[in-house]
């Protein structure tokens, strides 16, 4: 009687340890403080819905990126991973219905006995096996629920890749058109380098120049040379990235984009890039984790993990089987269709798991540590997020005020040059002088381009970080 109670007991807690279910968590439910606004903004306006790449309003920008979303071979395999999720959830969920299988067969026969002959025997046979596990815990479901929402998380994926692939085409978009632009000014510093060489070898000739101004002049039309290799290396390099984007051979030109080449060459290079557009509402903090698609995707994976583990608990419980199985067996094939010869039977059955050697168990614990895996990269990945937007949106004010020093500069620079030249010609000056001041026009005006630059790929992080749609 007492090993009766003490069975019973045993049975009751560990029907009581598998019954649990997964927790209904929320996305908010994080260890860490959600501020009600961005540090960097007082907008708390639903953030726009529009299209962030039509935006720019540049027609070139928006046919690469629709080419890219349709033939990049990375955002193919990612739509590729999304078909193997939905096709594992769906063989995952077969364990919910009856399994039924159907084997005909054909026996031949044959007996020889010594002395007297032989004797041959054929029969044909029809059997069908059905079996069911009876998902009364629902550890089957939690199974189900668990690449359900493993498919649900690829998806989110697919699209934070769609988003990840548009922001890398506008980036090298732009930076192709700086890459051109900084060429230009490279090879202008070399026609006016080239320039001064030749008013020094003037000098020079008519003994108005020393040799040594001659070397420095020589020497700054090489180095502004050298600069030049080196900017149209750059394009050359920026374009073979984007054709890849694009899913196309890299052969290192791209027909969309020349006709806009050709129309920034005849503005002044340092004006030719566009201005950011303006910014989309921020929105709440609290609105980005049902925004984001890696946010999506992070959470999904934790109720996936959560639902796991649940299927893992209620592996402690009974499982209840229905199996059955019949045919027919007959020498004739006719008779095999006569219900009177078939046989049949049916059998149900409970397996309480009592002893596996910690298997089960083990698989428990796997599955928790798997569930704290899950909600610490959550965790992060939230982070990471708020601070990609806290980021952007601090980024703006000051490269603002970095692109308006710069403009300065250039203007200045450019003025000084002039007063340069002519001091130099009227010997009011060295060459050293005159060289700086074209040296500090080339910096100036390449460094404003870099941060014109900057602006339109801090504006497209503020896009991605807030999950813009495309």
């Amino acid at each position: 009687m007492l090993n009766h109670i003490r069975w019973g007991a045993l049975l009751c807690l560990l029907i009581l340890s598998g019954c649990k279910t997964a927790p209904e968590r929320q996305a908010s439910d994080l260890d860490v403080h959600i501020p009600q606004v961005w540090s960097h903004t007082s907008d708390s306006s639903q953030p726009s819905r529009q299209n962030w790449v039509d935006s720019f309003n540049d027609p070139v920008l928006s046919q690469l990126v629709d080419r890219a979303l349709t033939s990049n071979f990375d955002l193919k395999s990612v739509a590729a991973r999304v078909e193997t999720a939905i096709a594992q959830a769906r063989i995952d969920s077969s364990g919910l219905w009856p399994q039924l299988s159907f084997a005909p067969g054909y026996q031949n026969t044959q007996v020889r006995n010594l002395g007297f002959g032989s004797a041959q025997f054929s029969v044909f046979e029809t059997l069908f096996n059905l079996s069911w596990e009876v998902d009364v815990w629902g550890r089957i479901r939690a199974f189900r629920e668990a690449s359900i929402q493993e498919a649900h998380a690829v998806s989110a994926d697919f699209q934070a890749a769609r988003l990840s692939l548009a922001a890398r085409v506008a980036q090298n978009y732009f930076a192709l058109l700086e890459a051109n632009l900084q060429t230009q000014v490279a090879e202008q510093s070399v026609a006016d380098r080239g320039a001064i060489a030749s008013l020094v070898q003037g000098r020079f000739e008519g003994g108005l120049a020393r040799g040594l101004d001659l070397r420095l002049a020589l020497t700054d039309l090489a180095n502004a040379k050298s600069q030049l290799a080196q900017a149209k290396n750059l394009v050359q390099l920026i374009t073979r990235q984007l054709e890849i984007l694009l899913g196309r051979y890299p052969s290192g030109t791209l027909s969309e984009i020349e006709n806009k080449l050709t129309d920034v060459s005849s503005i002044p290079a340092w004006q030719a890039l566009p201005e950011p557009p303006a910014a989309l509402p921020a929105g709440l903090p609290s609105e980005l984790l049902a925004r984001r698609p890696d946010l999506i995707a992070a959470f999904t994976r934790l109720r996936a993990a959560d639902a796991r583990l649940e299927s893992a608990r209620k592996l402690l419980l009974p499982r209840i089987t229905l199996t059955a199985a019949g045919g027919t067996r007959d020498s004739a094939l006719t008779d095999l269709i006569d219900p009177r010869a078939a046989v049949w039977n049916i059998f149900a059955g409970a397996i309480q798991p009592l002893f596996t050697g910690g298997r089960i168990r083990g698989g428990i614990q796997l599955t928790e540590a798997r569930v704290e895996e899950a909600f610490n990269r959550y965790q992060d990945v939230t982070l990471n997020a708020f601070r990609e937007v806290e980021q952007a949106l601090a980024a703006e004010e000051w490269l603002r005020a970095q692109e308006k020093e710069l403009r300065e500069a250039v203007q200045q620079t450019e003025a000084s040059r002039e007063l340069a030249l002519y001091y130099y010609r009227h010997g009011f000056i060295q060459i050293l002088t005159l060289l700086d001041s074209y040296r500090s026009t080339l910096n100036a005006q390449s460094a404003h381009l870099s941060v014109q630059r900057q602006l339109l790929n801090n504006r497209i992080n503020l896009y991605l970080a807030l999950g813009g749609s495309i």
